[in-house]
């Protein structure tokens, strides 16, 4: 095997790596964003062509994020964002600016829209859904009217891994939401949450 060929394939392994690690990305060496940068700025210029669709500067998004937005569900997204693989996005979301989501994340804005606050961290597999089913009994599930109130995260927010959170819901800023924590109700600034549903058992601000 050639020097080359060698060079491509760790290439396409770096690539593979900062997809699920994206925050990588941004200690990448000068010799590394000389192909990065590129493979970047391609990936966001298609998906702003393809979707209604806004990305900030210095952002990493994942070859195999799965992200869709038509006009008047636009997906805003800040400055040095990042958006790693497998995640599924549907506007309207608005991201503030260095805002982590990792792998495997779910988020649909429905109608009322996902509004995510600054520096705020979504761990893997989180599931945050702005719209709900009715539930009557003399109708199926798939053909009751679906509401959309809205979901809004503060900044400086930790969501753990595999954390749920439910239309109508507001986290305020700083708050920690638990690993698999189901949030039903409105969480106040600083806040620990876990459980489910979730309930308070600290605050941030008492943490020493």
């Amino acid at each position: 095997m050639t020097d080359t060929e060698n060079a491509i394939d760790y290439r396409s392994q770096h690539k593979r790596r900062l997809a699920y690690m994206p925050w990588l990305y941004f200690s990448l060496k000068p010799k590394h964003l000389q192909w990065a940068q590129p493979w970047q700025a391609q990936i966001q210029t298609e998906l702003m062509q393809l979707e209604t669709v806004r990305i900030g500067q210095d952002c990493f998004v994942a070859p195999n994020v799965n992200l869709f937005a038509e006009p008047g569900r636009d997906i805003l997204i800040g400055n040095r964002c990042m958006i790693a693989a497998d995640s599924f996005l549907h506007g309207p979301i608005e991201l503030g600016d260095e805002v982590a989501i990792n792998h495997g994340c779910s988020l649909d804005g429905g109608k009322g829209k996902i509004k995510i606050g600054a520096k705020t961290r979504i761990a893997n597999n989180v599931t945050i859904y702005a719209f709900n089913h009715g539930m009557s009994p003399e109708l199926a599930i798939y053909q009751q009217n679906v509401t959309s109130k809205g979901i809004v995260i503060g900044e400086d927010v930790w969501i753990g891994a595999q954390a749920g959170i439910v239309d109508g819901v507001t986290i305020g800023n700083g708050a920690v939401i638990g690993m698999g924590a189901i949030v039903t109700k409105d969480v106040e600034d600083y806040a620990i949450v876990a459980g489910n549903p979730a309930k308070v058992i600290g605050d941030r601000r008492k943490k020493r």
